[in-house]
């Protein structure tokens, strides 16, 4: 057995929560970013107490819980915090800003890092909550489309965000892509999630959107397990 929780950093740019596999050797890789003002030890306490578990395993596959640098936030008055780009505003008006590329380089070399272990790239998912979420959606369409899957949860792409426009002159295949949102959520607003994943699935992405009755922006149970499940068949143990 290898299961356990290791303080690292796969490459020097994150301070990264790391979960072994429980089996005898990683098959793929789920990385989980968390959302604005978090930290990948905060979204991963999060997630275990959620799912109420001690610690979310699988047996084949490693899980990556990096924190974003901290940097000016305008949202927050330029206040630094930890959040994996810059934006005008938490608004589906606002345009993509020019720090999604930096991250975008910078998770890529995290990517990269797991490859160098071993880990052929069409095995490892990215994902995350949120601002984490919408981090994973503008890596796994515009940049990196060769990963397993991409998953959001809570999360959203502005009306003109860059990577409709990627789709629309990119004709390569796309990833497939798990989406939530609780209905309530009142911070990420229900509705712009659905127009995002609309918008996606226009453009030939293939994926379920997961509606979370009762729910605000928060992480529930059930779209956790929802979410195991669909991890399990994009990146199987065979």
């Amino acid at each position: 057995m290898h299961f356990g929780i290791k303080m690292a950093a796969p490459m020097k740019k994150f301070l990264t929560r790391i979960v072994s596999q429980s089996g005898d050797s990683p098959l793929g890789t789920v990385i989980f970013l968390h959302g604005s003002g978090d930290s990948g030890l905060g979204v991963q306490e999060w997630v275990n107490s959620a799912l109420g578990v001690k610690q979310l395993t699988f047996p084949h596959l490693r899980l990556l819980y990096p924190t974003a640098p901290a940097r000016p936030y305008t949202p927050m008055m330029g206040q630094y915090s930890n959040v994996w780009y810059d934006r005008q505003q938490i608004s589906p008006l606002a345009p993509d800003d020019a720090s999604v590329d930096v991250m975008a380089a910078d998770l890529s070399e995290l990517i990269q890092s797991e490859v160098q272990l071993g880990i052929p790239i069409n095995r490892i998912l990215i994902g995350g909550f949120s601002m984490g979420g919408g981090m994973a959606l503008q890596l796994g369409y515009r940049y990196l489309r060769e990963v397993a899957g991409v998953f959001a949860m809570s999360s959203f792409l502005g009306k003109q965000s860059l990577v409709y426009q990627a789709l629309q002159s990119d004709a390569r295949p796309v990833p497939p892509l798990f989406q939530s949102h609780g209905e309530e959520d009142s911070l990420v607003m229900y509705p712009w999630g659905q127009d995002t994943f609309k918008r996606l699935t226009e453009l030939g992405v293939k994926g379920q959107f997961h509606s979370v009755p009762g729910v605000y922006h928060d992480l529930d149970k059930q779209t956790l397990l929802k979410l195991c499940d669909w991890i399990n068949v994009q990146v199987p143990q065979s």
